[in-house]
């Protein structure tokens, strides 16, 4: 479970402070599925940030399953986000050399598993998303649709406790936004994930059963029936 108490984090810009979250107070549970929707620059991907350590707050804490993030030695941290969160992005972030199955590999090194064992959960994870025919298949060799399939089976090969995609249809079409919307929702399910989702596209948003917005650094969350 996330327990956000209190979290703040400012920016200097030239002489000026921008509150990029202000006073974010947030609990997300085990298994939940959180949408963040906001305009540009009003804090949802720092949040996003905050939620996977990947930046620590000004102030406040961001615990994860009673452990503050915000607190820990980058050692710590670094491991944290190597075995629990699993990360999705707008651009993919795939190496261009690498085929498919290298790529999504790549989230394995880390944990110290034989090349073999990689290989082999590489492959079920490309499977899982559909691409079990593209293992070889480089990055240019596939469809923007498919290399953010590859970027998801990446995010979930180590079976990670959460999931975090930022903007992760932002690329797509709206046929390809939607198959992806679709492949992530029943991994969440089948996976059991707490997975958080930030997104500024409102037909995303309208099927969030649980939303939070967040403009000036500052949250409301919403529940639906």
């Amino acid at each position: 479970m996330y327990q956000l108490k209190d979290v703040s984090k400012q920016y200097r810009r030239g002489k000026e402070t921008v509150d990029a979250l202000d006073g974010v107070d947030l609990v997300i549970g085990d298994g939940d599925r959180l949408v963040i929707q906001g305009p540009t620059g009003g804090g949802k991907s720092t949040l996003l940030q905050m939620l996977g350590g990947l930046d620590r707050p000004t102030s406040g804490s961001v615990e994860l399953d009673g452990v503050d993030l915000a607190k820990l030695p980058e050692a710590r941290l670094t491991k944290v986000r190597a075995e629990s969160i699993g990360f999705v992005f707008q651009s993919f972030n795939l190496i261009p050399t690498l085929s498919a199955q290298e790529n999504v590999e790549t989230a394995l090194v880390p944990l110290g598993l034989k090349a073999a064992d990689r290989r082999e959960k590489a492959a079920d994870a490309l499977k899982s998303v559909g691409l079990g025919e593209r293992l070889r298949h480089l990055p240019s060799e596939m469809s923007g649709g498919q290399q953010q399939r590859v970027a998801i089976a990446r995010a979930l090969v180590k079976a990670p406790k959460v999931l975090l995609a930022d903007e992760p249809t932002g690329n797509l079409d709206e046929s390809m936004r939607d198959e992806i919307v679709d492949l992530l929702e029943g991994l969440w399910k089948e996976h059991g994930l707490t997975f958080v989702m930030v997104t500024h596209d409102s037909a995303i948003a309208r099927r969030a059963s649980r939303l939070a917005t967040i403009r000036k650094g500052r949250i409301k969350v919403t529940e639906r029936t």
